[in-house]
């Protein structure tokens, strides 16, 4: 509990911070980008709705029908020739003159469900209440893979983007330096040239990263209903997934336990189930409704006062509701067909999803643990020794190459282990990894 009240404090505390400046940066976690995601989102909101729209229908079904009053041949007036035909005139209620010489009809009826409707109809809706609840998942399995990738994706871009800022960094103090080493002329025009485009190809491709950043933004915001001049950063924490428990995962079992989770699967299941209880429905459907009458006349038969009893009924002679029946017969024989598909289709993308990501690992794990801090050194002494004129400009630039496809590649393959680790627990249907 106490942890709840901390996550709303916290998700409180990030809303409250966007409303107090509109220019602020916004830096969260995954967990806490993911915490405003879920109750800020107005998909989900909407598909909640839906539900509360298919609970309200199964609250309908269990109405019954509302009676039905009618009154009738009241006469607003007598004149004298049609009150001598019968030679007699008509009483007032009770004796008074209100309601004397007029005619009156009152009949009420109430229309009575047969062979079971109301409940079988109210079976039907219950399924509808399960399908919207399962929609809601589906709904919400497909936006958070999205949503994941897109805090992946921001991740990798800003991670690029501090990559190349330091290197920018590093190669603007050389060219300075070059620069002045050139008017004193202790240095060929043509090694300060290739310098500067270096510096230039780097200030481009921190340029398109930012552009792609951006995007990236604008993707999760609208995902997580923030103000559009917010500018969103995502910490590094939780880009490099641990690998072990990654490793242990069993396919057989995965397999099994996608069948549970999946909501496109109970989906499935429900729709067969709906066709079920249609067909149970429209089969009830046979048998003629009744309607129950009760009536009184006054003035209008040959009792003054007549009070009558009866009841109503079609004659299911032509209409047995055939053409309802069958539709539901065959709803039911390709609800089956489809769930088997379903399966198939189940089984199929948990085997990809497991082999993508153990592909994914495999490469993950051919980086050796101090290979980027290796990496690092290495710059850090090319770019000593090349200022100090121990090696050449060619020798340089061929290392930064290096230096920067590396670590690309480093950056490029947690990503691609995070994508696949998110697309199985989407092929599982729930949070198999975190």
């Amino acid at each position: 509990m106490n942890s709840i009240k901390a996550g709303q404090l916290l998700l409180i505390l990030l809303l409250f911070s966007l409303t107090a400046s509109a220019q602020d940066t916004l830096r969260v976690s995954r967990v806490q980008a993911e915490a405003v995601f879920l109750r800020e989102n107005l998909l989900l909101v909407a598909e909640k709705l839906q539900i509360s729209q298919a609970e309200a229908l199964v609250l309908q079904a269990r109405r019954w029908p509302n009676p039905t009053l009618e009154i009738d041949e009241v006469n607003l007036w007598a004149t004298q020739r049609q009150l001598n035909v019968f030679g007699d005139e008509l009483q007032g209620f009770n004796g008074g003159s209100f309601g004397r010489n007029q005619q009156l009809a009152l009949s009420i009826e109430q229309l009575v469900l047969t062979a079971g409707k109301r409940k079988k109809l109210v079976a039907l809706e219950q399924v509808g209440v399960e399908q919207s609840r399962q929609y809601f998942e589906d709904l919400l399995r497909n936006l958070k893979i999205e949503f994941r990738n897109q805090l992946t994706n921001l991740q990798y871009l800003q991670l690029s983007r501090n990559i190349y800022s330091d290197q920018r960094q590093a190669i603007r103090q050389l060219t300075d330096a070059y620069q002045r080493q050139v008017q004193l002329g202790h240095v060929p025009q043509g090694e300060y040239i290739r310098l500067k485009a270096l510096e230039l190809e780097i200030a481009r491709n921190l340029n398109e990263l930012q552009k792609e950043i951006n995007e990236s933004q604008k993707e999760l915001k609208l995902l997580m209903r923030l103000p559009a001049t917010t500018q969103l950063e995502i910490t590094a924490e939780g880009y490099l997934k641990e690998t072990q428990p990654l490793r242990q995962l069993a396919l057989n079992h995965l397999m099994e336990q996608a069948k549970e989770h999946r909501p496109d699967y109970k989906l499935a299941q429900l729709e067969e189930s709906y066709f079920n209880r249609l067909y149970s429905y429209e089969k009830a459907q046979r048998t003629p409704d009744l309607t129950l009458k009760g009536s009184y006349d006054r003035g209008g038969n040959f009792m003054y006062n007549f009070v009558g009893f009866g009841v109503a009924m079609d004659l299911p002679f032509f209409n047995r509701n055939q053409g309802r029946i069958k539709q539901a017969q065959l709803g039911i024989e390709q609800a089956r067909t489809l769930f088997q598909q379903k399966t198939v289709t189940i089984e199929n993308e948990v085997m990809l999803s497991y082999q993508n990501l153990m592909h994914a690992l495999d490469f993950l794990e051919e980086i050796e643990p101090g290979f980027e801090s290796t990496l690092d050194a290495l710059l850090t002494s090319y770019t000593k020794n090349f200022s100090q004129r121990n090696i050449s400009l060619l020798e340089y630039l061929d290392f930064m190459d290096a230096y920067l496809e590396n670590k690309k590649i480093m950056l490029e393959a947690a990503k691609e282990v995070n994508e696949k680790t998110e697309e199985l627990n989407y092929s599982f249907g729930t949070d198999l990894i975190k």
